[in-house]
């Protein structure tokens, strides 16, 4: 659910933010991926003393108070390009002490121009854009500072999920192509992006975490000091096999032997995408254990999901997959996990779709397991 423009005095809370909402949009259901942001900027404060945040497209100011008062940020600086939300942006975040906050209405790719230019950095950089977030990359990977954070949103989806190939190439510099987990391959494209732009500036990067949750697509990164680009460790592509179902990664050098092992037909290959982790396990560490704290159950639920897939392949099965090749009723997804963990497998569910399960597991072996519990 969202709001905008409607009970325009009406006083909503969200964790420790008390706001009116005014003009402003406000999507109830991105709640979660504004908790992991607070989570993650709590256990940046612990270890770096500091924390600097840019809220660069602020609306109503929801998520600048909750760094300002959950995450006990030195100084917030809130933009929202639209100058009419202004007055009540203004409202909102009167709560919060004068030399905590600045609010502008400026162009973002102007004032991280400007930001850079004065070296004012950052420690982290929320950018929550509505479609894609390219056009600000640059920019904001020039204003943060060293081991600081960038927080990306990409609502992108027909570009970035493989329905439309030739514009992804076009906005995203990658050939992207439809196959059953077309929504984790979306997140290691914007993943993949950052990390390409980073190392154009000489940087790199590491992911803290990456949600996917209602069509929004969400990554948090920290931006590492001057880096050497490695072609053959966390950037390459993702081979599909529409004969057998099967996933295979490539690395650039294997382009050329794109074929499947099943039946030596060429696989429908993405890329370039990232293909390490989704999540990096001490952040999702720390994050859980002040998630508990906060008692928050449902957040800590997730983190938990994000550890167990982390070591996994960069893709998943969706059980109606399994059942549609197998020929079968859905097999419950806790019990074929089970089943391929004591066939000496790694397997998890996905925070990225509830019906479906992550695994090292080849899919043959996963639809012949799926068959036995049937």
């Amino acid at each position: 659910m969202y709001f905008s423009g409607e009970n325009k005095l009406d006083l909503y809370q969200e964790g420790a933010a008390k706001f009116v909402l005014g003009e402003a949009f406000y999507r109830e259901s991105s709640r979660i991926s504004r908790d992991l942001g607070v989570l993650v900027a709590q256990v940046y404060r612990q270890r770096a003393g500091r924390l600097r945040v840019l809220d660069g497209m602020s609306g109503a100011g929801v998520r600048s108070l909750r760094y300002a008062l959950e995450a006990e940020a030195d100084f917030v600086w809130a933009n929202e390009g639209n100058p009419d939300l202004g007055d009540r942006l203004q409202q909102n975040l009167a709560a919060l002490p004068a030399d905590r906050y600045c609010l502008s209405h400026r162009s973002l790719e102007q004032l991280l121009g400007e930001r850079t230019i004065e070296k004012d950095y950052f420690d982290l950089i929320d950018l929550d854009a509505f479609g894609s977030p390219l056009v600000f990359l640059q920019g904001a990977l020039r204003s943060i500072r060293y081991g600081g954070l960038l927080y990306l949103t990409s609502t992108d989806g027909r570009s970035i999920s493989g329905q439309l190939p030739e514009q992804s190439l076009r906005q995203w510099g990658a050939w992207i192509r439809s196959h059953p987990a077309v929504q984790e391959q979306a997140l290691r494209l914007l993943l993949g992006a950052v990390v390409q732009q980073a190392a154009l500036m000489g940087l790199g990067i590491e992911p803290v975490f990456s949600l996917y949750r209602g069509q929004v697509y969400r990554v948090m990164v920290r931006v590492l000091g001057k880096q050497n680009w490695q072609t053959d460790q966390s950037s390459g592509f993702l081979g599909y096999c529409h004969s057998c179902g099967n996933f295979q990664t490539l690395a650039w050098r294997q382009l050329g032997q794109a074929v499947c092992d099943c039946t030596g037909r060429y696989l429908s290959v993405s890329g370039p995408l990232w293909l390490g982790p989704l999540h990096g396990v001490d952040w999702l560490t720390a994050m859980g254990s002040l998630a508990q704290e906060h008692h928050w159950d449902s957040t800590a639920a997730l983190i938990q999901t994000m550890q167990a897939e982390t070591p996994l392949p960069p893709y998943y099965y969706p059980l109606g997959e399994i059942g549609r090749r197998g020929k079968m009723d859905l097999p419950k997804r806790d019990r074929l996990i089970q089943a391929l963990i004591q066939a000496g497998y790694q397997a998890s569910p996905t925070h990225i779709h509830s019906e479906a399960i992550k695994t090292n597991a080849p899919f043959p072996d996963c639809i012949a397991l799926a068959q036995t519990l049937s």
